[in-house]
């Protein structure tokens, strides 16, 4: 008899589409590789939609030197709630989608913050997962590698008890290093140098455990500093330029078949004390690379496009996406039909997202929703998931 985990996992997994074709085959048992696995807070839906976990799960598995292969687990909608924890059905170990094994079997585990207020959801996946809370308590060799990333973790000291590495700004370099580096600490793990007090030299990595602070009286701490002479006193903000960010830092790579979406912006040229989205340098996505995800969607028969950006009025080719995306739905709506019976085929409908607070600086599930569509469509039963 299947279990049910199994069994969702299976169904999910022959809706999805992988819009830039199968990854090349990579076996961590056969090749020593490592296994890293995103836990995603989130339903199988929306987790397609976090462009963060998402896109980084892509170069991984796309990456032919890189010595790891990705996975994800999700918040399933098997999982059942008691209180404030998550448990899996008749007490199945919980699983990726790509791989039966425990989660707490993994090399590398990942959690995305999207913003402070989800904070709390790092623990209770830890806590799914039966992977002790507090670095301290996890053991090298026994337990994953704990990294976490995001807005939510631009101040990351909040979880500096619980996070091995923080991944500040974007890891599409550091995360990578930060593979390797395991990797070959795994391989000869007699060094001189601790795998962790190694990590932290890496640009954009911040390892608590190789950090000494001051508490402040009534709470927070001030004057962080490195605990070793060889780990840098400031971790700098990782902002890539624009050539060195992957498509899929744009682009859904994963759709469910009933819809896909894109990031056109990154940052925001305005810097308002009280919003984050500020803080990256503003960079514009390739048109060409919009089009052709349009033309892609399409070849799927993908007839929902969500534009994920609540700077999208800043995109300098927002006129050229928009017309383009009008056309194909011009070109490919089915002409009218003597026979009234006869299907007919919708044009896309476009969403564009808009952040309900400023306070966070991302899209959040109460978020304002805005359409402007090729044809007339209706809103969809339970609107278009969040996108970070």
């Amino acid at each position: 008899m299947t279990d049910q985990l199994t069994k969702e996992i299976a169904e999910l997994t022959a809706r999805e589409i992988h819009l830039a074709g199968p990854y090349p085959p990579k076996h961590p048992y056969s090749s020593g590789l490592l296994r890293m696995v995103f836990m995603i807070p989130f339903g199988h839906a929306f987790s397609l939609m976090c462009n963060g976990p998402m896109g980084l799960h892509d170069l991984i598995n796309r990456t032919p030197d890189l010595p790891a292969v990705a996975e994800r687990a999700l918040a399933y909608d098997c999982l059942t709630e008691d209180g404030n924890a998550l448990l899996t059905p008749n007490g199945e170990p919980y699983r990726s989608i790509e791989n039966p094994a425990p989660v707490a079997t993994a090399d590398v585990v990942g959690v995305s913050v999207i913003n402070a207020g989800d904070l709390h959801s790092v623990l209770r996946l830890l806590d799914l997962a039966g992977i002790p809370r507090r670095s301290a308590d996890r053991i090298p060799g026994v337990h994953p590698l704990v990294v976490g990333g995001n807005q939510g973790l631009a101040d990351p000291e909040p979880l500096a008890d619980y996070l091995d590495v923080v991944a500040i700004g974007e890891a599409e370099r550091s995360l990578p290093e930060l593979l390797r580096i395991v990797h070959a600490h795994r391989t000869n793990p007699k060094t001189k140098t601790s795998l962790h007090e190694q990590l932290a030299r890496v640009p954009g990595l911040y390892v608590p455990s190789v950090y000494s602070y001051a508490a402040v009286p009534g709470g927070g701490v001030e004057g962080v500093r490195s605990s070793h002479i060889t780990v840098p006193h400031r971790i700098e903000d990782q902002r890539l330029p624009l050539a060195a960010l992957p498509d899929w830092h744009f682009v859904y790579p994963i759709s469910d078949g009933s819809a896909a979406g894109m990031h056109p912006t990154v940052g925001c040229r305005h810097a308002c004390l009280f919003c984050n989205l500020g803080i990256p340098p503003f960079r514009h996505a390739p048109l060409e690379l919009l089009t052709a995800y349009v033309d892609k969607l399409e070849q799927h028969s993908i007839r929902t496009v969500i534009i994920s950006s609540p700077t999208f009025t800043q995109y300098k080719h927002r006129e050229e996406l928009l017309a383009h995306i009008r056309a194909s739905a011009t070109a490919n709506r089915s002409p009218p039909s003597s026979d009234p019976s006869a299907p007919t085929r919708s044009a896309p409908t476009i969403w564009r997202r808009l952040p309900n607070s400023a306070t966070s600086g991302t899209c959040s599930p109460n978020s304002t929703r805005a359409s402007t569509t090729a044809a007339s469509s209706p809103s969809p039963p339970n609107g278009p998931p969040p996108t970070w």
